[in-house]
């Protein structure tokens, strides 16, 4: 429980944090991916020499296989792409937005998993699950709505009914 919640937290926190930092690259989700990757980087090697992961790295006995580099490689795109994907949905919707998509792709993934397996679960957890779904997609809704009643700027108005005054004139 304790390392779900703070799993949750850092997840939150990440998408509060990319929002925050993206006018300091501009708003360029490139910049801000390769900086995420550079920084990640400098931590993690340290971190793998102190934690005396080095002799684990030279036991492995596949190191030196192609299809292990192919996947390393793989994941490391699909990393990438994931983490770069991410940074736009927070650009142009809000890390609250993100976040909610997230539990729903989650969530729903999870349910396809149970009825794919035909697995058993309890009314409880269909109830749960059923909630998140439905929380989400009221959220979505209302969101929706919203973006719906954003009005036209009053410069925009005042060019469109000009255009029909000189419509109508001609």
């Amino acid at each position: 429980v304790i390392f779900g919640v703070l799993a949750s937290l850092c997840v939150s926190l990440n998408a509060i944090y990319t929002k925050k930092v993206m006018p300091v690259v501009d708003g360029n989700i490139w910049k801000l991916s390769y900086y995420n990757n550079l920084n990640a980087s400098v931590l993690f090697i340290p971190l793998f020499v102190i934690l005396g992961e080095l002799k684990s790295l030279s036991a492995f006995s596949r190191l030196t296989h192609l299809d292990f580099w192919g996947m390393m490689i793989l994941g490391g795109v699909f990393g990438f792409a994931i983490g770069y994907v991410t940074g736009l949905q927070i650009k142009f919707t809000s890390p609250l937005t993100h976040n909610v998509s997230g539990t729903a792709k989650s969530c729903a993934q999870t349910v396809l998993a149970v009825i794919f397996s035909a697995s058993s679960k309890t009314l409880l957890w269909w109830t749960s699950n059923m909630m998140v779904l439905g929380g989400s997609f009221a959220y979505t809704w209302v969101k929706g709505l919203e973006m719906k009643k954003v009005e036209v700027a009053p410069e925009a108005q005042n060019t469109t009914s000009q255009k029909s005054k000189e419509d109508a004139v001609v």
